[in-house]
């Protein structure tokens, strides 16, 4: 254990980490109260009850989009029970929204075309307009692990159950999604049943990277277990595990944070991204015990 890798991350995060970051990281380690973090939050809400205003910072719309609802009950959970209660309002509003958006069977996109106006990355096209498990399935099991009850909870619940009891055939986003999905849904049997498949899944689907060796992007093995004994730890071995820690460890850039490796659309963005990516790196060590805060 180290404190010299967590000094130097908290230090890039106070100096070019946004304040949605800076009080998770307060929350987080340094015991700041989590109404913080819900106060930050407001920031990307819109009169709708979505969020926007590049909350996840590959675009940089002010309109409400599902990813951006998804950041938003993501950055609560990190947060802590007291936050996701203090929330509710705020998240039985974004359901309300999401209702208005989805599908008639319940499934919602990424985003919309509206994000066209604005810069983003290239890899922010028209495939995003598409509704699918991501992030269908992603939102559901925040909300199921939040506890919320919701007549569009229901719907997008529904939904996942019947493309998933078909099988899976998208990449390894969409997967950690599902992942998401069945470690929350409250139907136990059935996710199960459904979850025995996953470590097939996974070997097969694109953009997942297994190596730790391997430099370019993808979906690790620690993006579906950032902490031991996890719901999906049981897919992955010791030696894995370790070799990812190692790596995760090693990325840390001689300016305290971590890199990215994809393109946002400006300056800005990749600032904010490499936020997001340092305080997740941070918790990770931390939960693995590499880090001593």
């Amino acid at each position: 254990m180290t404190t010299d890798i967590f000094t130097a991350g908290r230090a890039f995060l106070q100096r070019e980490g946004r304040l949605l970051e800076r009080r998770l990281f307060a929350t987080a380690f340094e015991g700041a109260p989590p109404s913080g973090v819900v106060d930050a939050l407001r920031g990307f809400r819109n009169p709708d009850g979505g969020f926007g205003h590049g909350l996840e910072p590959d675009k940089r719309c002010p309109d409400s989009l599902p990813i951006d609802v998804e950041g938003a009950l993501e950055a609560l959970l990190v947060a802590g029970p007291a936050a996701v209660d203090e929330a509710t309002p705020m998240v039985l509003a974004a359901c309300d929204w999401l209702g208005r958006v989805a599908a008639p069977d319940g499934a919602v996109a990424l985003s919309f075309p509206v994000m066209e106006s604005y810069p983003r990355a290239e890899h922010w096209s028209d495939w995003t307009y598409a509704p699918g498990l991501n992030p269908t399935a992603g939102l559901a099991g925040r909300l199921h692990r939040m506890g919320v009850r919701h007549p569009w909870l229901d719907r997008a619940t529904g939904w996942c159950w019947s493309r998933l009891e078909i099988g899976f055939d998208e990449d390894a986003h969409a997967l950690r999604e599902v992942a998401a999905f069945l470690a929350q849904v409250p139907d136990r049997a059935r996710a199960e049943a459904v979850s025995a498949s996953v470590g097939e899944w996974l070997a097969k689907a694109a953009w997942y990277r297994a190596d730790p060796d391997d430099p370019s992007y993808g979906v690790t093995p620690l993006d579906l277990a950032p902490e031991p004994d996890g719901p999906w730890s049981h897919l992955f071995d010791a030696r894995q595990i370790e070799g990812h820690l190692d790596r995760l460890a090693r990325d840390q850039q001689p300016d305290g944070g971590w890199a990215i490796t994809w393109e946002p659309p400006g300056t800005a963005s990749t600032l904010e991204w490499r936020g997001i990516r340092t305080l997740w790196a941070l918790r990770v060590l931390t939960a693995y015990g590499r880090l001593q805060p």
